[in-house]
């Protein structure tokens, strides 16, 4: 129990004589001197969370008195209390809920926050105004404020810093930090501008993160501020801001206020959550919002501890590190996330000496050396150089650098990279070989080699390198060229020489080998030299010779001899068969061609082997038209086994054999272009390129057609990509320029400029002014450079004239104009407009003087308001009102709005608005005496309208009802009439038409509603005045067409037209109703269920409707004459609406007695029509009469129509089962003669009879009304009068009267109408057994429809259910069945199924089933429709070939039916017609390129080359192909290339680090974790992301390992004793720690977290007590007289009671 420790005033001398002295103890110098005892020990904190305080107290020793306080304070418990701990002043304010206060238990609430006494306890009674002070003082501990650290102590606020401390004036600074510096935080202002648009309702404005204080937003424009929330935990949510007040939004509270233009949002924050304010597009213009917050910077570097000393004695180092620490998760992140702040600076490590006593080991003795000769630092290590990207010209080099250590065995380990950062780190990349490639160097041209005429000249040609050097490595294509030819002007006097003339020696040795095939040059080249002699005397033999790699040596111009594979190009053969004649005298046989094959030229034998053809290459494409090469092999004649082509003649190769082949178009394939320029050069820009559907008709002619993509089948490629990923060099980035500061007369606009980073992921990096070189761009320019119009400049109002009653007002006014310069000047006033009179002057009303003598009676000013609701319907010059009401207007219409009051002078009421003062003006005129008068109404005038009397105040809502029956919303801007009535005259029913109706008076979605906003309280009514406007009292039609239509046009009228108009009359000018009456309908309709309401207001509307028209009646007859009241009013036409207003209005009509002079007199008839019932609603039926109305649970209202011709007019009257039925409330009778029965229950079920008489007779028809599911009893209210017959029937409920012994029956009839059954498996089995392989279908009320070919037949079932069994009649096309002509029919099972045969063009059509019996009627149809496909030959299609002989036109099959094509499976059982394919294009093609294949590449990466075979062919017209000169196909289209580049990727690996440390977190006994980098880079050592490798299996990062620190598992001691011998209460506990396996020693926690904890207290001894119960100790204490005890609130827990408050005012 808490109170047995509170120490409380009062106390027993003994205790706190006990207390004092206990508390004794050594004085100081200074405590004896100042005769003070020593301080005493500090009280406990009188509360246990949330800041309390805590006392010491000492003694005086003198006699005296000692100055000084014997009481100290000082705060303890400085921790947040649990939400559920409650506040700290409410618990002692419920701490007398059971205390009664004046005989009376109250629910006390804490007043806080009370200027005056801000420590005293008061508090306020729960639901009243009543507010006691229950105690003089509060607890100690408890705030002064709510909002302030300051506590009350001994019933005086004192001072709490921020850092908890009595009496500190420390405050928090921005970022939220005790006595901080605001470096923790930044400091985020800025501005959005809305650009929302009709497909984009909403946009982000900012994101504030986490922790973020002193927030502040300001919007200006007619758009909506929303939140969006993201906790920490990833709980998403979304708050409207609907109205001013303040919101507790994901615990952080919000402060919101709303004004007509504009929001303001503050929240002080810490935000405990991200916040994404976002704004809501609500109207045209354009939304500004002002932001300004405090953002933490919740990444920061967090300097680590020295790590251990490297060497446990003898001297070593340890260094510190720095990690970058997420303050919100509070877990260590990537180095990345700190380096996003430039505020943030990562600390550098720190180094320091260790372990410097000598080690055990020695003698006690050891030279302290410097510890690096024993234990270096950590250092640098670095790799060769990789080999240069490039051998001249400019490469790069790279290697891998890490940081190592080396122990003093000399052994070097790698270690992690922080423990080098003490220095510098080595580059990893450098430039190499930057010196020039070496070039061809051209000497001086030799003398030309004749002395007269043509000659030749040379020069020689080195490549020299960078040095000057003669070298190797420049490229033999761009060589130039070492011979030319020369002319001597000189004649020569000899025969002129065709050829010129070769030079001499040295240079004619040259000129010879270059005429010949192989000759020495300055590139290595083979060169054969001459054949050996044949080495067999006769017979077959071989030659041999040899073939050197040679080189000419431009300097000495001698020939040196280089290996074999310097020299490129395939090596001429060095052996070949050769024949020496026939031996033995033998003469073989030759034909004369093969001798002189074989012994012409140098009589070589080459018959063995010889060309032949071998089949052809594999097709060059595989459609469009492609090229097949003949494959020319050397072949032995004899063993026909392939040979090296030098032992075949290379004169007598056959020539090249091409053919053309797949001459078939290509299918539909996509054409790819290439890829655009990179739209940025840094970042991350984008590369597009066209991607097309096409179809290659001709490869010959190139002819290709573009098609829709989605006939390409295979995945469109990618249209767009990513280019230049790397990261920009810093520059500086404006943003837009700010709004200018002034309209005119000379402002300035601002625009932020910011030094950015465009990152390689897209995003902007902000960085500090100093990292962009180059000149920062202006922040501020001059706008609006012009002078301001002439303005008055108003000064302040003055004082009320007088001290009470009535008085005045004034103010000057100055002209002035703002020159564009920003100097305001003064001058004449009549370059200002005209300034209206009560601008400088108006009236003021204080208190009524009092009179002389008489004490003043205070009877405030009162205004006579009339709560009506007006609705104008007829065109009226001028309407007079009083304010208080609501008046819905027609256009053009004048007002004059009354405003009567009471003890109030008229001269001094004012108008208003909108909320805007009105003054006088052409078109709204405010008149004394209270009047205001507005000419001619128009969409602008629609507003809210208030007169002030003094503090009385009353309101008049205008609204404008269109000539489309739609109430005309009020304009942003003004329109003229001339413009709505241009509007009105180009559709004037248009807008009617397009009138839809609205859901619901309360879900008509407007867009006030949507947002949660508050409706506009002018706007109320608006809902139901529309529903009446939509109900229709009058003609829509005639309304729009009399605001168009001038006198001449409805002179010219028709009569019908003529007829409304007179309708019309008898509609009233206004209507009026109570605005009490359309309260109680809204009142009404929010009480009934969402799905009911429509239904609800359509009825309700309806009934006010009568009551107005109702009322309007009698008021007429009250002022018509009696004989003008038996007129008879006029019919006006029926409306489509058949309930409602309209219904109302409707009367008999005499337009047909009035013309029965003109038709032939007839008997009545009731029109029957068998159509269904219609349903309006779920809850509204009408139908006519012949049907059957059954009654669901939601049916409302029920309408059933009796329509009656003859002549005279009938008269129409109802009944019920027989009796006359009898009109109410809810059984109405409308004036078109209709019955209606509103909300109807199971006693108005029965036969209704419509009977219609007139002098020439009578006609009735019944309908049956019944509930739905339950069957109907005819009944009968007749009385039956039998003398005569010896047996009479009657129905159930008549009366009969006969005379004894006559047989009477009692007729039961139960009916049951027709409908249709729920189980329809007995009909589909009929239409089955009926025909078993014939289409069949099954009527319906709404329709079926059956497809048939012609010729077929059809069965149709009519399924129908009903007691007595109904009759079925068919018709087709609305006409009996029986009188159909060409139909061949049967109709079998009762009517239930017709059969129709034979079916053709004049069969098809609707086909409908009735059903009768006594309880009604039902019609079911199904519609038969004949349609045949057939196969169409179209026209032919395009040529497959343009030219050639493949070229064919196929006729293009269609499945039609009615010329309409449709899918071809439908016309798979028709004769598909035989169509044959037409040649076309059979002509030689023009000469065009012939490709081969691209042969493979030579290198997979890196960048290889590919070739191709390129000719000239010309295909024949039969098909074979020749080849032709190139110059031909040159004439025509550029030559294809024969070489292009391939695999340009770059050639990439996974590289790999060294294995880290095994020091890794340990997942299990004696493993741990280490780690190594692995990472994408060229095979030159270029670091590459990630992404280029990800084709390539990925080595792994992670391993485990053994490590020693692991040998670690749990160690348990024994369990204590249980605590308790039996029963539920007793526990036992034991020690359990993480200990090493090798020393026992204990070690952190969190190395033994790979395996379970095991539990360190168990409950023990759950047995139940015998004999005995439990009797938990008590502690008692008593109360010191006068003292109260203070309870606890309920539920608060007992920590958090507070009652252990110390002495108080000691």
């Amino acid at each position: 129990m808490e109170c047995c420790r509170r120490a409380t005033p009062g106390t027993s001398l003994l205790f706190l004589a006990f207390l004092l002295l206990s508390s004794r103890t050594a004085r100081s110098e200074e405590d004896r001197d100042g005769l003070w005892d020593a301080w005493g020990p500090w009280s406990e904190c009188s509360r246990t969370c949330g800041g309390g305080a805590s006392y010491s107290l000492r003694r005086c020793l003198s006699s005296k008195s000692c100055e000084g306080r014997n009481i100290r304070y000082r705060t303890c418990s400085n921790v947040d209390c649990p939400p559920e701990a409650g506040d700290f002043r409410a618990q002692q304010c419920s701490a007398h809920n059971d205390v009664k206060h004046h005989g009376q238990f109250y629910e006390w609430l804490p007043v806080s926050n009370d200027p005056d006494n801000p420590c005293s306890l008061k508090c306020q009674a729960k639901g009243t105004a009543l507010v006691v002070e229950l105690a003089p003082k509060v607890l100690d501990g408890t705030r002064c404020y709510t909002e302030s650290l300051d506590m009350c102590i001994s019933g005086l606020c004192q001072i709490v810093g921020c850092d908890h401390q009595l009496g500190s004036t420390v405050k928090e600074d921005n970022c939220g930090v005790c006595n901080g510096d605001g470096s923790t935080c930044r400091l985020v202002r800025g501005q959005y501008k809305s650009q929302l648009s009709t497909t984009k309702l909403d946009d982000t404005v900012v994101a504030i993160p986490y922790g973020s204080r002193h927030i502040r937003l300001v919007l200006k424009g007619p758009d909506h501020l929303y939140l969006e929330t993201k906790t920490l935990q990833g709980v998403k949510g979304e708050s409207g801001l609907s109205s001013t007040g303040t919101f507790l939004v994901d615990n952080s509270s919000v402060d919101f206020q709303k004004f007509p233009d504009k929001e303001i949002l503050r929240m002080a924050g810490p935000l405990t959550a991200d916040f994404i304010v976002k704004i809501r597009n609500s109207g045209p213009a354009d939304s500004t919002v002002q932001f300004i917050f405090y953002q933490p910077i919740i990444h920061r570097w967090r300097e680590t501890d020295f790590f251990p000393c490297s060497a446990t004695c003898g001297g070593g180092y340890q260094l510190t590190s720095a990690e970058c620490y997420d303050l919100r998760s509070n877990r260590v992140v990537a180095d990345q996330y700190c380096h996003y702040y430039p505020e943030n600076v990562k600390p550098k490590p720190k180094l320091q000496e260790c372990n410097l006593d000598p080690c055990p080991a020695s003698d006690g003795y050891k030279q302290i050396m410097p510890y690096d000769l024993y234990h270096p630092l950590p250092r640098w290590e670095a790799t060769p150089w990789t080999a240069c990207s490039s051998s001249c010209g400019g490469g790069i080099q790279s290697r891998a650098v890490s940081c190592v250590e080396e122990d003093i065995q000399g052994h070097v380990t790698s270690v992690e990279e922080w423990k080098c950062m003490y220095t510098p780190k080595m580059p990893i990349v450098q430039p190499c070989n930057i010196f020039d490639c070496p070039k061809w160097l051209a000497q001086e041209w030799s003398p030309c080699t004749v002395t007269c005429g043509q000659g030749l000249r040379y020069r020689v040609v080195l490549c020299i390198d960078h040095r000057g050097m003669h070298t190797g490595g420049c490229s033999p294509k761009t060589k130039p060229h070492i011979k030319e030819e020369c002319i001597i002007p000189t004649p020569c006097y000899k025969p002129k020489e065709k050829l010129p003339v070769e030079a001499k020696l040295p240079w004619y040795k040259q000129a010879q080998e270059l005429e010949e095939g192989a000759v020495v040059s300055e590139e290595p080249s083979f060169i054969p030299e001459a054949w050996s002699a044949c080495t067999v005397t006769c017979g077959v033999g071989t030659q041999v010779r040899m073939v050197r790699c040679q080189v000419l040596l431009s300097f000495s111009q001698s020939v040196a001899d280089l290996p074999v594979d310097e020299c490129e190009g395939p090596k001429p053969a060095s052996q070949r068969a050769c024949y020496a004649g026939p031996c033995n005298g033998e003469i073989p046989e030759f034909s004369p061609e093969e001798t002189d094959g074989l012994f012409g030229g140098l009589q070589d034998f080459d018959e063995l082997y010889d060309w032949e053809y071998e089949g052809f290459t594999k097709c060059t494409e595989s459609c469009g038209g492609g090229v097949q090469e003949a494959v020319v092999s050397c072949l032995n004649k004899q063993t026909r086994e392939p040979a090296d082509e030098s032992l075949c003649v290379t004169s007598r190769r056959p020539p090249q054999l091409l053919k053309s082949c797949n001459l078939d178009p290509c299918p539909a394939r996509w054409e790819i272009g290439k890829w655009s320029p990179c739209s940025l050069t840094c970042g991350v820009g984008l590369q597009t390129r066209d991607v097309f559907c096409s179809h290659l008709l001709s490869r010959e002619m190139n002819e290709t057609i573009i098609l829709a993509d989605e006939l390409c089948h295979q995945p469109k490629p990618s249209t767009v990509q990513a280019c230049n990923r790397f990261n920009c060099p810093p520059a500086w980035y404006p943003a837009h320029w700010q709004p200018c500061s002034r309209t005119c007369g000379g402002g300035i606009q601002k625009r932020e400029v910011l030094c950015k980073q465009r990152m390689a992921d897209g995003s902007f990096l902000e960085l500090p002014e100093t990292f962009c070189s180059a000149s920062k761009l202006a922040s501020q320019q001059a706008c609006r450079k012009d002078d301001c119009p002439s303005e008055w400049l108003l000064s302040d109002w003055t004082e009320c004239s007088t001290s009470c009653g009535e008085g005045t007002q004034t103010r000057s006014a100055t002209c002035r104009r703002v020159l564009k310069t920003g100097v305001s000047t003064i001058v004449n006033s009549t370059l200002c407009p005209p300034l209206p009179f009560s601008s400088s002057i108006r009236p003021c009303m204080l208190a009524p003087c009092a009179k002389p003598g008489r004490p003043s009676t205070k009877h405030s000013p009162h205004i006579t308001a009339v709560r009506k609701i007006y609705i104008q319907t007829r065109r009226q010059r001028k309407l007079h009102f009083v304010v208080g009401g609501f008046a819905y207007l027609l256009p053009k219409t004048s007002v004059v709005l009354r405003c009567p009051t009471r003890r109030f002078r008229k001269p001094l009421i004012t108008w208003e608005k909108d909320g805007q003062h009105l003054i006088s003006s052409a078109h709204v005129t405010v008149a004394p005496f209270g009047y205001l008068k507005i000419h001619r109404l128009k969409p602008s005038d629609t507003g809210i309208y208030a007169c002030s009397a003094g503090p009385a105040r009353e309101q008049f809502v205008i609204k404008l009802v269109g000539g489309n029956q739609k109430l005309v919303a009020q304009p942003l801007s003004l329109r003229s009439e001339e413009e709505a009535l241009t509007v009105r005259k180009a559709s004037p029913n248009e807008a009617l038409r397009a009138h839809k109706h609205q859901n619901g008076i309360f879900s008509n979605g407007s867009k006030a509603e949507k947002r949660g906003l508050a409706a506009d309280p002018g706007s109320r009514y608006d809902d139901i005045v529309s529903r009446l406007l939509e109900q229709g009292g009058w003609p829509g039609e005639l309304l729009t067409s009399r605001e168009v239509q001038d006198s001449t046009e409805r002179n010219a009228s028709s009569e019908e037209d003529q007829n409304a108009e007179q309708a019309l009359l008898h509609l009233p000018f206004t209507m009026v109703t109570e605005q009490r009456r359309l309260d109680d309908i809204l009142r009404n309709l929010s009480q009934q269920p969402e799905e009911l309401r429509d239904i609800y207001s359509k009825h309700l509307v309806a009934q006010l409707a009568q009551e107005i028209f109702r009322s309007h009646l009698e008021h007429q007859d009250m002022l018509l004459k009696p004989s003008e009241r038996r007129i008879p009013p006029v019919a006006i036409p029926p409306h489509k609406h058949v309930s409602g207003f309209s219904s109302s209005l409707r009367t008999s009509s005499s337009g047909e007695a009035g013309g029965s002079s003109r038709r032939p007199h007839r008997k009545p008839t009731i029109l029957r029509k068998i159509s269904a019932a219609q349903q309006l609603s779920a809850s509204e039926v009408v139908t006519h009469l012949g049907q059957t109305v059954a009654l669901a649970s939601g049916t409302l209202s029920v309408l059933l129509h009796c329509e009656a011709i003859g002549n005279p007019r009938p008269t129409i009257s109802w009944a019920r089962n027989g009796e006359e039925v009898q009109f109410s409330n809810r059984i109405l009778l409308q004036p078109d003669d209709s019955l209606q029965i509103l909300a109807p229950v199971e006693a108005d079920v029965g036969f209704y009879t419509c009977n219609a008489t007139n002098a020439l007779g009578y006609d009735s028809v019944s309908i049956a009304v019944t509930l739905a599911g339950k069957p109907l009893v005819k009944t009968s209210r007749l009385t039956v009068i039998n003398t005569e017959e010896p047996a009479v029937t009657v129905d159930i409920g008549s009366t009969i009267r006969t005379v004894q012994g006559v047989n009477v029956t009692i007729n039961c009839q139960v009916a049951d109408p027709p409908q249709v059954p729920m189980q329809l498996e007995d009909i589909r089995a009929l239409l089955s057994a009926t025909g078993p392989n014939l289409p069949s279908v099954l009527t319906s009320p709404v329709g079926t429809q059956l497809v048939l070919d012609p010729g077929n037949s059809a069965v149709l079932g009519c399924p129908i259910q009903g007691h007595p069994t109904p009759n079925i009649t068919w018709f087709h096309g609305g006409q009996p069945i029986a009188t159909a002509t060409g139909l061949t029919y049967h109709i079998l099972a009762a009517g239930q199924i017709l059969h129709v045969a034979n079916l053709s063009g004049g069969s098809q059509g609707e086909f409908s089933c009735l059903a009768q019996n006594e309880a009604g009627m039902l019609m079911q149809k199904a519609s038969l429709v004949i349609q045949d496909y057939w196969w169409s030959v179209d026209r032919l299609a395009t040529c497959s070939a343009s030219c050639g002989n493949r070229g064919i036109q196929q006729p293009r099959l269609r499945c039609l039916l009615n010329s309409t094509e449709v899918s071809p499976t439908h016309c798979a059982g028709k004769v598909r017609p035989a169509v044959q394919p037409i040649a076309c294009n059979r002509r030689d093609c023009p000469s065009r390129w012939m490709v081969t294949s691209w042969s493979a590449c030579t290198r997979s990466c890196g960048g290889g080359v590919q070739t191709r075979r390129v000719t000239c062919q010309k295909l024949k017209a039969s098909g074979i192909s020749t080849p032709v000169p190139n110059d031909i196909c040159t004439q025509l289209a550029k030559r294809p290339v024969d070489t292009q580049a391939c695999n340009q990727q770059l050639c990439v690996e996974w590289a790999v680090s060294s294995w880290g440390q095994c020091n890794g977190p340990c997942i299990g006994p004696h493993l741990a974790v280490q780690h190594r980098q692995v990472f994408c880079q060229t095979r030159d050592g270029i670091t590459l992301p990630s992404e280029q490798c990800s084709a390539l299996p990925r080595p792994m990062s992670t391993q485990n390992c053994w490590s020693e620190a692991c040998s670690v598992h749990w160690r348990v001691s024994l369990w204590t004793l249980c605590t308790a011998t039996c029963g539920n209460y007793g526990f036992q506990s034991r020690r359990v720690e993480c200990v090493h396996v090798r020393t026992n020693k204990a070690v952190p926690e969190h190395l033994c977290s790979w395996g379970p904890r095991p539990a360190n207290w168990q409950r023990c001894n759950i047995t139940p007590c015998e004999n005995s119960t439990f009797q938990p100790q008590r502690a008692f204490c008593k109360y010191p007289t006068g003292h109260r005890v203070q309870r606890a609130a309920p539920g608060t827990k007992p920590e958090h009671r507070a009652l252990d408050q110390g002495p108080q005012g000691l």
